[in-house]
């Protein structure tokens, strides 16, 4: 997360982590823009380079090879990472329309989503085909056709329907790899045949004769019978009817037909071509929007080019300065797309084919030449250069022209209650949010009055806890979320019932609608985590700030009687934990741009869980014990219990659930700042001179953020409380040690590896 003093008053929103977006992203990392801010919306968080697909599929390169993580490389650009597809924009409000969260706002709008093979209107083939296309879902099928063809016996039919670059490759490297590993198994290759079938008269329509006729050859010698004319009319799950009346059978259909537009885009009103396509002009702006732009294959340009990413990784440079040159004010830069473009084609093994304009060539030179222009380009994304200090933003971009424009926007903040949000942006926000009742919340934040008032009833006492911190991500709504979460965790490890809670926000400076809609989503984010608890919000206070801070005080209800406490572990009780640890160390590589987009996506998720089902669960199996693990790391919260309980505690370091990638980053030296402080408790551990080698060992001190429920339960319980866990929601919760008695030793914690 890029901190600045400069407001944020521009919002670029990017749909989409094409070869453009990924372009855009690295060069405004390279030079960021004071006052613009990027939101990024992607359905993936690991973006395939579709120049190495082939390559993947026939084996030369691992899955980590041709993704671009977006994760490090949206951090690198200072840009908010939303993980998510979008299903519809609203022009006229400018928001972008993302499931499981509230809407978008844009100033402006930038479209690379790519596109999909068309499939709608041949019968079956959603049903029974393989399209390549969205990649994530391919690679998947792909997988599971190989364990498939490598369980069978007998022949194996397979028809690639496509006859363009995109199928001829696809079906060279598939038969390669698919060769390769029935050859390795000591399996008959000659028992795979394969089809390739395309309605028009040519493969590779938009090359060369050269090319074409070379490509023909490739085919024969590899055994691929070709279809040319073979239009398919329906696909059964056993082959591929054509318009002649033939039948093909298959046992796999792969589909790279031609390239279908998502629906959204023109459903939204924005201009499109006959297939769906966005119209733009020759500067990538959309003709009918001009806040709106698209590139690479989403994207119909008025002097028309194949679906091909060559020119969407061309169109990045333009898309990025015209994007900038907008909202400054200047004219755009025209984008000229190559006429004669070099492609290089490769034929499942390490062996290309050239083709440019009318000329063509092949040999294993040029394999060996795309392959060095592959990881040449993907170098640029996936090893980030550093920022030194005066890559900071600098005055002179357009937080100073909107100075000019709005000047109390930006101008000097006060303190006191002079930091307050307005009045009237408080109470757009207030009246966004949907109503709340709780019949014990006498005064809530639908009244005007001073402070809140709840009813405690008869016989039953009040639980109340506090949490507040500063943005780990740039995701307001998803932090209000997290935020909920880490505060309700308190409550729940007591046993109790949610009631209410007061929130307070800190929102850094901005334009009047930024900060309006940052305070939104971080309190819907919020509603959206305290609503299925029970609990309603009440009230609280917000004010502006340099950074993103949120928190909140929740209380709850339980019968005194009935309270669940660190203090009631019993000698023979089982110790289980709730949920994985490491999201500080993993947050904190994020921060350095050193974690992977998938490692803090699943972070994320597991912090999203609520600790309420566990609660629920472990109180039903007896738990005699409980905890939430949050700051001060499983060890800390563990060395409470113990100190409370008057028992010692053998702890199984390899039972310990672990997020992905936090062994990594903690191997690599990357800890939260509070770890050092968590480390003094180490004096807690019987001989932890013999555990510092171990991998997992750091991991004991690591602050949790929205962390799992530790907790103490009998030994005879310990089984069926864990299955209940895993069924409801908490897939990596554990039986992690044991309760002893309290022993002579003064350190109170063994630990077994």
């Amino acid at each position: 997360m890029k901190q600045t003093d400069i407001p944020v008053v521009k919002d670029i929103v990017l749909v989409g982590g094409g070869h453009a977006h990924v372009s855009v992203l690295r060069m405004f990392g390279m030079k960021p823009m004071p006052g613009a801010r990027l939101t990024l919306i992607a359905r993936d968080i690991l973006t395939p380079y579709s120049g190495m697909l082939p390559g993947l599929i026939a084996g030369h390169y691992s899955c980590e090879e041709v993704h671009i993580d977006l994760g490090p490389l949206a951090r690198f650009a200072g840009a908010r990472l939303y993980h998510g597809e979008v299903e519809a924009i609203d022009l006229e409000a400018r928001t972008v329309q993302v499931p499981g969260r509230p809407p978008v706002h844009y100033d402006l709008l930038s479209i690379n989503t790519g596109s999909r093979p068309r499939t709608i209107d041949v019968p079956g083939a959603r049903e029974h085909a393989l399209p390549v296309k969205p990649i994530d879902q391919w690679l998947r099928d792909w997988e599971a056709l190989q364990q498939r063809v490598l369980a069978s016996n007998g022949d194996i039919r397979i028809a690639v329907v496509g006859g363009g670059a995109g199928g001829v490759e696809l079906a060279l490297s598939t038969q390669h790899r698919l060769r390769s590993l029935l050859q390795q198994q000591g399996d008959d290759p000659g028992r795979l045949h394969y089809e390739l079938l395309t309605d028009a008269e040519e493969i590779l329509p938009t090359h060369n004769a050269g090319v074409r006729r070379r490509f023909r050859r490739v085919l024969g010698e590899r055994g691929i019978a070709l279809h040319t004319g073979a239009r398919v009319k329906a696909v059964e799950a056993d082959g591929v009817r054509t318009e002649d009346g033939g039948f093909r059978p298959a046992d796999a259909v792969l589909w790279v037909t031609t390239a279908a537009a998502p629906a959204w885009p023109g459903a939204a009103g924005l201009a499109v071509d006959d297939e769906g396509f966005i119209r733009v002009d020759r500067e990538l702006r959309s003709v009918s929007h001009p806040e709106v732009f698209a590139a690479g294959d989403v994207a119909a340009l008025p002097d028309p080019r194949p679906k091909s990413g060559v020119f969407a990784v061309r169109q990045g440079p333009v898309l990025t300065e015209n994007l900038r040159r907008v909202i400054a004010g200047r004219p755009l830069r025209p984008y000229r797309p190559q006429k004669n473009f070099l492609g290089l084609i490769s034929t499942g093994d390490a062996y290309a084919i050239a083709s440019r304009g009318a000329w063509s060539w092949e040999g294993r030179l040029l394999w060996a030449w795309k392959d060095w222009i592959d990881r040449r380009f993907m170098q640029r994304f996936n090893e980030l250069p550093a920022m030194a200090e005066e890559d900071a933003p600098q005055p002179g971009g357009i937080a100073d022209a909107e100075a000019i424009r709005e000047p109390s926007t930006l101008a000097m903040r006060c303190g006191g209650c002079g930091a307050k949000v307005g009045s009237t942006v408080l109470a757009r926000v207030v009246d966004r949010l949907p109503a709340q009742r709780r019949e014990d919340v006498l005064i809530g934040l639908d009244s005007p009055d001073d402070a809140a008032v709840f009813e405690v009833p008869p016989g039953r006492v009040m639980v109340q806890s506090v949490d507040y911190f500063r943005a780990f991500l740039d995701d307001p709504y998803t932090f209000g979320r997290i935020a909920a979460n880490h505060a309700l965790g308190d409550i729940f490890a007591m046993g109790a019932e949610a009631q209410s809670a007061l929130a307070i926000a800190t929102v850094p400076y901005g334009r009047e609608r930024i900060v309006e809609q940052t305070l939104s989503e971080l309190m819907q984010g919020a509603l959206d985590t305290l609503a299925p608890s029970g609990a309603v919000l009440a009230g609280g206070h917000s004010s502006e700030g340099a950074e993103l801070a949120f928190g909140l005080t929740v209380n709850g209800l339980i019968d005194k009687a009935a309270l669940l406490r660190k203090g009631g572990m019993r000698a023979g009780d089982v110790l289980i934990l709730s949920k994985p640890v490491g999201t500080g160390t993993l947050f904190a590589a994020d921060m350095r741009g050193k974690a992977k987009g998938p490692w803090i996506d699943a972070a994320i998720q597991s912090m999203l869980v609520s600790s309420q089902a566990a609660a629920a669960c472990l109180y039903r199996h007896g738990a005699t014990a409980c905890t939430d693990v949050t700051g001060f790391g499983l060890l800390g919260h563990l060395v409470e219990m113990t100190r409370a309980s008057g028992v010692d505690v053998q702890l199984d370091l390899q039972a310990v659930p672990v997020l992905e990638g936090a062994e990594q980053t903690v191997a690599a030296g990357i800890l939260s700042s509070l770890q050092p402080q968590n480390l003094r408790l180490r004096r807690a551990i019987r001989h932890p001179g013999a555990l510092a080698a171990h991998p997992r060992y750091p991991l004991l001190f690591d602050p949790q953020t929205a962390g799992g429920l530790l907790a103490s339960v009998p030994a005879e319980r310990a089984a069926a409380c864990l299955a209940e866990l895993r069924s409801s929601g908490y897939a990596l919760a554990a039986q992690i040690g044991r309760v002893e008695p309290r022993s002579s030793e003064e350190a109170p914690v063994s630990v077994v590896h």
